[in-house]
């Protein structure tokens, strides 16, 4: 059971890790960037917001998920640091500019707001983490880190949830408006349990 969750995590993160590139492939009007007005889309600063976003989430997904592997951190500690800069470097860039893209979320204020809240959690839990491993206080550093890649790993949720309350309720803007807190908030919940039984 371990090793299927283990998969389908890194399957997952690999393929939206991956799947910036799609934006740079096809024409990038499809899927929720349909939903967009000519007006946003043409917005200099949003689309530095929302490529910023897209390509350093990316990153932060690609690089995060082997961090969590014991021997990448007990036997080969400068890869796991030099991996662990770039994801918080990544992070950070990612948390910012999908603050600021936010406020332009398809579906309104409620999908709004669960982003930007996803966005600071994401920050926080970031910058906790760096803080911590700075001031060598390890396990503290890694529980914060767990939480900061289940905030991360909201771009894989929210694709699981999106469509799947999209065919349940029928609705697309309200579909979208759940999905925006469903996709991170049951992810920090999984991780404090887990911390509560290990």
């Amino acid at each position: 059971m371990k090793k299927t969750l283990w998969f389908l995590l890194i399957i997952s993160a690999l393929a939206i890790g991956f799947y910036p590139a799609i934006y740079f492939i096809i024409d990038r009007q499809f899927g929720l960037l349909s939903t967009k007005s000519p007006e946003l889309l043409a917005n200099l600063y949003w689309n530095i917001g929302f490529y910023t976003h897209i390509i350093s989430g990316g990153i932060a997904m690609l690089v995060g998920w082997p961090q969590f592997i014991p021997i990448v951190r007990n036997r080969y500690l400068e890869l796991h640091r030099n991996l662990g800069k770039t994801y918080v470097i990544a992070a950070m860039l990612g948390g910012i500019s999908g603050y600021s893209i936010a406020f332009f979320a398809t579906a309104g204020t409620v999908a709004a707001a669960g982003f930007i809240g996803l966005a600071l959690v994401w920050l926080y839990t970031t910058w906790e983490a760096y803080n911590h491993i700075r001031n060598k206080r390890v396990e503290e550093h890694k529980r914060m880190m767990l939480y900061s890649y289940a905030a991360c790993f909201g771009a894989v949720t929210l694709r699981i949830w999106f469509p799947l309350l999209g065919a349940i309720l029928q609705d697309f803007d309200l579909a979208y408006q759940f999905a925006a807190w469903l996709c991170w908030v049951p992810n920090l919940l999984v991780v404090r349990l887990f911390l509560e039984k290990n």
